[in-house]
């Protein structure tokens, strides 16, 4: 449940003895509330938009530090995400049109109002994998990797899917990298070990590929796919 915009006083101070000087910043906040004793807090940027990493707060924590902006949400956050959802979603038609050029210039406004935003950093990597666009590609990865929210459970399949384009388009270094990243947050998903499995069979590292099949069952001893991809490799590549 969104309950809009709040402000959170810090209170700083500097200096010794007589020279000691105090003062306050204020921050703002975009806050849900997950349950009755969790909540979550995201920092806005100075468009106003939520944007970085999302934390969660007890109950106790928000009433003691958060305050309440009343108009704040309305005033000036819900419209600037509007601009920005019709960024995003012009950008994803003219993406799906193959039109690309459009497509870029509409998710790199999206990007001058949330730099931090994973749909449009994956949809601008997918574009320059398909342009063949190195130099920019690997700019785009650059921003990708340093993005946690990219990889997180609710961006799955933006994130798969930029995945397998860096694979199809032969850009493998680069989707080594991207994996990397992804298994240094999460090291118990079968189907990230598979992906990279995959990477390596095309570059034609058969041992690890074979290892990173072998890590996927011992998550999913049922992962079907992983079972004939192994196999496989064993039958043709040992």
């Amino acid at each position: 449940m969104i309950l809009g915009v709040y402000s959170k006083k810090t209170e700083m101070s500097g200096g010794f003895g007589g020279t000691r000087m105090s003062s306050s910043t204020r921050t703002y906040w975009f806050v849900r509330r997950v349950d009755d004793d969790t909540y979550e807090v995201q920092p806005l940027n100075q468009q106003h938009v939520p944007s970085g990493i999302v934390s969660r707060i007890s109950k106790k924590t928000f009433m003691l530090e958060y305050a309440p902006e009343l108009d704040y949400y309305e005033r000036k956050t819900l419209p600037v995400l509007k601009s920005l959802q019709r960024k995003l979603d012009q950008g994803e038609k003219l993406f799906e049109l193959k039109q690309l050029d459009a497509a870029e210039s509409e998710f790199v406004k999206a990007l001058h109002i949330d730099e931090q935003n994973s749909q449009a950093s994956l949809r601008l990597g997918d574009i320059y994998c398909q342009t063949k666009d190195h130099q920019r590609l690997k700019k785009a990865l650059a921003r990708i990797l340093n993005l946690d929210n990219v990889f997180i459970e609710t961006e799955r399949h933006r994130f798969n899917e930029f995945g397998t384009n860096l694979r199809k388009g032969g850009f493998l270094d680069e989707s080594l990298a991207y994996y990397d990243k992804a298994l240094s947050l999460n090291d118990h998903d079968e189907h990230l070990h598979f992906n990279v499995a995959r990477v390596f069979y095309d570059l034609k590292d058969y041992g690890k590929c074979i290892d990173h099949l072998q890590r996927a069952l011992a998550l999913n001893q049922d992962f079907e796919e992983a079972k004939d991809f192994l196999e496989y490799c064993r039958k043709f590549n040992t």
